[in-house]
């Protein structure tokens, strides 16, 4: 057993081939399987399916939607929307506080909520005394904090990212956010297992406190 002494003589790289090493060993993946790749597949064309049909729908609802609509529960309509932006924000606020992992998954929903309050609000007060005023809100207030709620959420992403990076032993430039792979679910792996229990992909270790259920049951 390799003891402190020990690893305080390795090079760093030593130590970076070890901790690859033991990385792989906790963590080996799969051999692709036809299955998984034919799931894969099947699922990028239910996608292109459903884009396909939401594009023609877009086409059919500009052609036949009126110009001019009177619609019922306007007031609960916007009531309700604003009550979620602000608990959104409240959600957003909590886990920055709390520094949960959460707040990743509340600053996307909060930019998604910000961003359509600008563009309804914008759409639907065209033609009106309200209009620049409404303008104004979202180009200063609405679709700023957007952007900031987006970009702290990339930020934190691939710093969670970093962070798994160094413990499997790579210390190498994080990648830009649309080239990392998912963790959940390598290509030998269905996506189905993103449904998974964490506990699936990171097995406890001997001794510990899984491994006392365990010989319990």
């Amino acid at each position: 057993m390799i003891d402190q002494e020990e690893l305080r003589r390795m090079s760093p790289e030593e130590r970076l081939r070890l901790r690859q090493a033991l990385a792989e060993l906790d963590t080996p993946e799969p051999p692709a399987k036809k299955a998984s790749e034919r799931r894969h597949a099947l699922l990028l064309a239910a996608v292109i399916v459903c884009c396909v049909v939401l594009a023609a729908w877009i086409g059919v609802l500009a052609v036949t939607l009126p110009r001019y609509y009177r619609a019922g529960g306007w007031r609960g309509a916007w009531v309700g929307f604003d009550v979620g932006l602000l608990l959104a924000f409240a959600a957003t606020g909590w886990s920055a506080w709390r520094r949960r992992q959460v707040l990743i998954i509340c600053l996307v929903v909060l930019a998604t909520l910000l961003c359509c309050d600008a563009w309804f609000d914008v759409v639907l007060d065209a033609r009106t005394s309200g209009f620049w005023l409404s303008l104004a809100s979202a180009l200063v207030i609405e679709l700023p904090l957007a952007a900031i709620a987006i970009l702290a959420a990339r930020r934190l992403m691939r710093i969670t990212y970093a962070v798994l990076q160094r413990y499997r032993g790579d210390g190498g430039v994080v990648p830009r956010l649309r080239d990392i792979a998912l963790a959940g679910a390598p290509p030998g792996r269905p996506l189905t297992d993103l449904m998974a229990q964490p506990e699936e992909y990171c097995p406890a270790p001997a001794g510990g406190p899984g491994a006392a259920r365990a010989g319990e049951d």
